[in-house]
């Protein structure tokens, strides 16, 4: 499968995220592809299989600036059944946790997209054991259901 992976992230959580889908992913035999959302076109999905998004979620709920112009253009595409995902970093201690995965997954849903699976939300930084296997877990059901659609 040819899969790309479109991100933003600020301190480097929700990087972290895309190397573990990333490695899970390949280790599946896929091809992975991976931009930054403000140099990813939603018209250039055409080129993949299937597609993940993720964010790290701004002060309350809110997308980083850096998402707004993609998930705008991601709101007015045709993606016809493409199996899609959303994953984000956020913290607990704000009201609207991981809310950023949320309006992902809203935008790729009424862009005609079809979500294989909900969310991965992880707080902070995917750095214990529990959260990796969460991301490996994630990755996995995601290629499965994915792939399914797409045969």
């Amino acid at each position: 499968m040819n899969i790309m992976i479109g991100f933003v992230s600020m301190s480097g959580n929700t990087e972290d995220i895309v190397q573990i889908l990333q490695s899970e992913l390949e280790r599946k035999g896929c091809t992975v592809h991976i931009q930054e959302l403000d140099q990813l076109y939603p018209s250039d999905f055409s080129k993949y299989d299937a597609v993940l998004l993720g964010s790290y979620t701004w002060g309350d709920g809110d997308l980083p600036y850096e998402a707004e112009d993609f998930v705008d253009e991601l709101g007015e595409s045709a993606l016809n059944g493409l199996p899609a995902a959303a994953f984000g970093s956020g913290d607990l201690d704000y009201p609207k946790y991981c809310a950023a995965v949320d309006t992902l997954e809203q935008t790729l849903t009424s862009a005609g997209a079809t979500i294989v699976v909900p969310g991965l939300k992880i707080e902070f930084d995917p750095d214990t054991p529990e959260k990796q296997a969460a991301c490996r877990t994630f990755a996995n059901e995601f290629f499965v259901r994915a792939q399914r659609l797409h045969a």
